[in-house]
């Protein structure tokens, strides 16, 4: 009987918690019905209320927005609009870090995570899977030694972590890609993969 309950586990337990995070998501995406005025909202002249309407508008809206940005008059109004917030005192700060970042991961020839690194952390007894990012050129004369940044992510949430700058000489760098490692990562460490954590070969 026990060995029946585990397997009915091993199938509810991954469905489950799919149907959750995709439930999360199309209603997170869904709150943009939000602002459309009341008699525009589709509850209103379908007298019900129905999942998912939301996350089409968003996914409609995105696909819109980056279609227009792609012509010249798009560009213009973007630069008009890029150019009105970065007058705002406390609001510039927050859009270009925030921007940056963006671009970074979804351009796709950006640098969010250049390489997987083996650090210490958090005592010098244990390894932590890491990710190389960008070390300010600011902070370079302040260092006695040659520094890397490191984004160390948590588990089984990879979007919370903490971020450090260590000697290079101390860390490792492994032949690994990102996907794989954020694999390793949101799995704590279940999910196999087909690549090793193995130091890269330097010839």
């Amino acid at each position: 009987m026990k060995r029946y309950f585990i397997t009915g586990l091993l199938i509810w337990v991954p469905l489950g918690i799919t149907i959750w995070a995709l439930n999360l998501i199309i209603s997170t995406l869904d709150q943009s019905l939000l602002l459309l005025p009341l008699s525009w909202r589709p509850d209103a002249w379908l007298g019900a209320k129905i999942p998912g309407l939301g996350a089409i508008l968003t996914l409609l809206v995105i696909g819109i927005s980056g279609l227009i940005a792609t012509n010249i008059v798009g560009q213009r109004l973007l630069a008009f609009w890029e150019k009105l917030l970065s007058r705002i005192p406390i609001v510039k700060s927050i859009y270009a870090s925030v921007k940056q970042v963006s671009d970074t991961l979804f351009s796709g020839n950006g640098e969010a995570f250049r390489k997987v690194l083996l650090v210490r952390y958090p005592h010098p007894q244990a390894w932590s899977l890491a990710f190389q990012t960008n070390l300010p050129s600011e902070l370079n004369p302040h260092l006695p030694d040659e520094h890397v940044a490191v984004f160390i992510p948590t588990t089984p949430s990879p979007v919370n972590g903490f971020y450090f700058f260590v000697k290079k000489s101390e860390t490792i760098e492994l032949n690994i890609s990102v996907d794989t490692a954020l694999k390793y990562i949101v799995s704590m460490g279940v999910a196999s993969a087909s690549e090793k954590l193995i130091p890269p070969s330097h010839t």
